[in-house]
């Protein structure tokens, strides 16, 4: 990604920058995260969360612990920054699962400039 953690992070963890990107709409209230899209809502809380570094969602609506995870990497000697997608999916979703998150990363690198 070609941003600074920080701009990155902002993307990943405020409801202002999800909206931009992930969701249509994205309302937070006490770390709990409402995300809205055409005819769908979903709810996560934040687990963890670590400045600049990570970001960990789980899914309130999901009897089996389901969460996603964003995490950003910054390379020692080069100062490349990467993301790093943790999404929990049943083996059946993956590919489907896969396509999503190539979708929206695709969006975020737009919108980034990236």
């Amino acid at each position: 990604m070609h941003c600074s953690p920080r701009i990155l992070f902002n993307y990943l963890s405020t409801p202002s920058g999800l909206a931009e990107w992930f969701a249509e709409d994205v309302t937070v209230n006490e770390n709990i995260y409402t995300f809205k899209w055409t005819g769908t809502e979903s709810v996560a809380k934040i687990v963890h969360k670590r400045d600049t570094q990570l970001v960990q969602f789980k899914w309130m609506d999901d009897e089996e612990g389901s969460y996603f995870e964003f995490e950003i990497l910054t390379d020692d000697l080069t100062s490349d920054v990467a993301l790093l997608i943790t999404d929990f999916s049943v083996p059946e979703d993956k590919e489907e699962t896969v396509r999503l998150w190539e979708t929206q990363i695709h969006n975020l690198r737009q919108i980034i400039g990236s």
